[in-house]
């Protein structure tokens, strides 16, 4: 894949991702109007963390199966018009080995649902805990389709396929949306587990015909000798396992949330949404299209190219990250209280949310940058590395949230998460140089004027923000009026100051602009 195509395939995917996370925020928007943060919405949030761990984390983008897909299967002669029977067979074996392990796993979670829900929330009061032990056991079939979804959602990517595979987790928004809307809201949350369920066998059903059209056909292989299957073997379980011990850390943050008031888990929950709201639209759209290339260039021993789709990429990501982050801290408080603020959900609510955003988007910078070397340490297959981080970010994470939640409660959660994500990029950046020097150094001028951009950007935000409410006035069209243009006012300047600065990035985008509009 030419850079053309790259950043190509990566506006494609941003502009579906932006779809998905539309609709995504729209979900959250539906249940934070129908259950509040309440104990219904936190029994919600607890007992999907499981099935999660299956269907995000484990099957989704840049999660293992999906990244094991994608690096195994893009080594392989791409050229042919349809797959080898080789390749068909190793990865009809990938799938049925991966379907077996994990119904056996469906079956342990829904038989001992109980048992897991204590152990979620120790720390809960027994009514909370039998709600989330009841919502586990309907949404433990998620926890099959997880890993599944993840590998032919890997395989679509290896072939250039991109546009129904990404759209696939809107699916799974619009059935929860779909149930809010039409049905009687229950007093435990069991419309949300049951729509969630739906959900995830909409986001498999999706992926299926990219699978069908690249022309693989489904067969009940399952040869374990293949070397295919072996060098699967020799990465999956470690990163399997690292993303496992990952999740630890989300649950050392319920443990301590369930200690704190009622709603606390779903307040973190709802500012975890909203950040991953832009967040992983960069991400996705960045991070989809350039992991088969890094794959393929250390495949090929390109190392020039490598250290140059790095560069691009993480000056890509930072150029985007430093406005989110400015807009996130100077509007959250009022963008919160205006989309969430009706219904179930009240103003106590909406601090709660706000105090959680604001530390949890200092992890922006840290949390691009280490997703992007990850998938550089997995394009050289090695797994272990960020394994071993990740052990050592479960003990770090529970003394920072003992230290930081009694000074600042909720917040200091989301802000031992930001903490987190810096010391874990800085532990890769230093671990990567054992295998490639990326010269970071090179980025360092662009990153400085990205800084000075965004100073300038943040004090135009709350000058305008401030002149337009006084001019104004109150009520939420004003207010809706007030945020809108002060965001495009403080874009408008970041981007402005950064052609200014002869930032390459930015005039980049702007060359590309006026070619798509044709003013050259």
């Amino acid at each position: 894949m030419s850079n053309k195509d790259i950043f190509k395939v990566a506006w494609l995917i941003a502009v579906v991702t932006i779809v998905s996370k539309a609709v995504g925020f729209w979900r959250d928007v539906v249940i934070a109007q129908s259950y509040g943060a309440s104990m219904a919405s936190d029994a919600y949030f607890y007992a999907y963390q499981v099935p999660a761990l299956a269907l995000i984390l484990l099957g989704g983008v840049g999660g293992p199966f999906h990244t094991v897909t994608v690096s195994t299967f893009s080594k392989e002669d791409l050229s042919l018009s349809k797959p080898a029977r080789e390749s068909e067979k190793a990865l009809n074996t990938f799938i049925n080995l991966t379907g077996i392990v994990f119904i056996l796993f469906t079956i342990l979670i829904y038989f001992f649902s109980d048992t897991v829900a204590g152990l979620i929330i120790s720390g809960g009061n027994a009514q909370l805990k039998l709600m989330v032990a009841q919502q586990l056991q309907i949404m433990s079939p998620i926890i099959f389709i997880g890993g599944v979804v993840g590998i032919l959602y890997g395989i679509s990517n290896v072939y250039n396929r991109f546009l129904l595979t990404t759209l696939s987790p809107t699916m799974a928004s619009f059935a929860i949306i779909a149930a809010l809307l039409t049905m009687e809201h229950d007093k435990i949350g069991l419309i949300l587990a049951w729509s969630t369920l739906a959900g995830a066998v909409l986001q498999l059903l999706i992926q299926l015909p990219a699978y069908f059209k690249i022309g693989f056909k489904y067969l009940p292989d399952f040869d374990l000798k293949m070397p295919q299957i072996k060098k699967i073997g020799e990465i999956i379980f470690p990163a399997v396992i690292g993303c496992t011990i990952g999740q630890l850390t989300i649950y050392v943050d319920m443990f301590f949330a369930s200690q704190l008031p009622e709603g606390t888990w779903s307040a973190i929950s709802y500012a975890n949404k909203i950040f991953q709201f832009p967040v992983g639209i960069i991400m996705t759209a960045m991070l989809v299209p350039l992991f088969p290339v890094f794959s393929n260039l250390i495949g090929k021993n390109d190392w020039g190219g490598l250290k140059f789709y790095f560069h691009k990429g993480i000056k890509s990501l930072w150029f985007l990250a430093f406005p989110i982050f400015a807009i996130i801290v100077i509007f959250s408080h009022d963008a919160i209280k205006l989309l969430f603020e009706r219904g179930q959900f009240d103003s106590n609510d909406t601090l709660m949310v706000t105090s959680a955003l604001i530390f949890l988007s200092f992890s922006i910078f840290p949390y691009v940058a280490r997703d992007t070397l990850t998938r550089i340490f997995y394009a050289f297959d090695d797994t272990k590395t960020p394994f071993l981080i990740a052990i050592m970010s479960i003990f770090a994470k529970a003394v920072m949230n003992f230290l930081f939640t009694k000074p600042f409660g909720l917040a200091g959660i989301t802000l031992s998460t930001a903490v987190m994500a810096g010391i874990n990029m800085l532990w890769l950046a230093f671990l990567i140089r054992k295998k490639i020097n990326l010269e970071f150094g090179q980025i360092r001028n662009a990153v400085f004027k990205m800084a000075l951009a965004t100073v300038v950007m943040s004090a135009v935000a709350i000058c305008s923000h401030f002149i337009i409410g006084k001019v104004l006035g109150e009520g939420r069209i004003f207010l809706a009026i007030n945020l809108v243009t002060s965001s495009a006012l403080a874009l408008a300047s970041y981007f402005a100051i950064s052609l200014a600065l002869k930032l390459d990035i930015a005039g980049q985008l702007l060359y590309k602009f006026k070619a798509k509009f044709r003013f050259l």
